[in-house]
């Protein structure tokens, strides 16, 4: 499998190397519930890390299914709900082989496809896809990460990889997906880049 490993992850939340964790929930993600434009549902979070948006999510009344495939964000999830008293399914599985129960009613998808190397994303985006109920929504926050050896010399760097706007347009496809008009909302990461926060509702 090309990109990172599960050891490569784990050895990063060992280190402490953990520059996408921002100690709390994403700004965007708290936009989208105080708006209401989010309500509470049966909601999966690929790639949870150390879980602050489950906990968010939890604390606001959803049914959350939080997974990654490295133990230490496992245990980092597990402990955050525990610190506040909360429950959530926490699965650790590889989101590109794993399979619910049953659908889900939305998605949040933050750092796991930046975190995946682009050889898998169609994979991936297959998956989501297979995940969502009809007219389920995927809350996305696209990370651009953009790099000189990138846009000039077509180098595949990261993680995190750079998720050009262009290229997710074609990713998710019109055929599956329903895409708001741009211009998308713009969010700024105090380590990184910054994202565009853009909700999909899967046909």
């Amino acid at each position: 499998m090309a990109g990172p490993t599960t050891e490569f992850w784990q050895d990063r939340f060992q280190k402490k190397e953990t520059g996408w964790d921002r100690g709390n929930a994403s700004p965007q993600l708290l936009a989208w519930l105080d708006s209401g434009e989010l309500t509470p549902c049966r909601i999966a979070v690929p790639g949870c890390g150390s879980g602050w948006e489950v906990v968010e999510l939890v604390h606001r009344g959803f049914e959350v299914v939080a997974i990654d495939y490295t133990a230490a964000a496992i245990e980092k999830t597990q402990a955050n709900l525990l610190s506040k008293g909360l429950k959530a399914e926490v699965i650790q599985a590889d989101v590109l082989t794993y399979h619910p129960t049953k659908p889900f009613d939305a998605i949040y998808e933050q750092t796991c496809l930046c975190a995946i190397h682009p050889e898998h994303w169609l994979e991936y985006t297959q998956q989501l896809h297979h995940w969502l109920k009809p007219e389920g929504s995927l809350w996305v926050l696209y990370m651009q990460m953009i790099r000189p050896a990138a846009s000039e010399e077509g180098v595949i760097h990261g993680p995190p990889y750079h998720c050009d706007i262009n290229a997710m347009r074609a990713l998710f496809s019109e055929k599956a997906w329903i895409w708001p008009s741009p211009p998308y909302i713009k969010v700024d990461h105090p380590n990184l880049s910054h994202e565009l926060a853009v909700r999909l509702v899967r046909r």
